[in-house]
């Protein structure tokens, strides 16, 4: 499987240029999964549902399974989240994994960029990250994208990791 990492600080555009990527990628005939970090408590799950009350019972592993999909949700229980590699070995094969956030993992990224947000650019400081797509012209060591310019930037990733 061929990784490729969508970064920056939040409110940066991180989000929406993952979902028109794997839109784009998709339409290009390629088979994509994603990988999202979330820093902050997040549940797939709503109180009340019966898998819910399932992990309240204590159990380690939940599959919620429907003719539409499957959700496996594991609770840590005190255990240590998994790590990027870990995470990575539970996908199954496709062409793309697209991964959102893990910024400290040396994969190739892109950093999305919005003036708007007052962030720094990490990019300067990060050799992981191959192009910046910005909402304003920049001026770096490496290519830099008009942030709404999907087409564009699937082209760039696509030729970096030979798909």
């Amino acid at each position: 499987m061929k990784i490729y990492g969508v970064t920056g600080w939040k409110n940066n555009g991180k989000t929406g240029l993952m979902e028109r990527l794997v839109a784009e990628f998709c339409a290009r005939g390629l088979t994509v999964s994603t990988l999202k970090h979330a820093h902050h408590a997040t549940d797939v799950d709503q109180p009340g549902t019966d898998s819910y009350r399932h992990r309240q019972a204590g159990a380690s592993e939940v599959v919620l399974a429907s003719p539409n999909r499957v959700a496996i949700m594991q609770e840590l229980r005190g255990a240590g989240e998994p790590s990027f590699t870990e995470l990575l070995s539970r996908l199954r094969p496709v062409d793309l994994v697209l991964v959102e956030g893990f910024k400290r993992e040396v994969h190739p990224k892109i950093e999305a960029y919005r003036t708007a947000a007052g962030q720094p650019l990490i990019a300067p400081e990060d050799p992981s990250i191959r192009a910046v797509a910005s909402d304003v012209p920049l001026h770096l060591d490496r290519p830099v994208f008009d942030l709404n310019d999907t087409k564009a930037i699937a082209d760039f990733i696509q030729a970096e990791l030979g798909l």
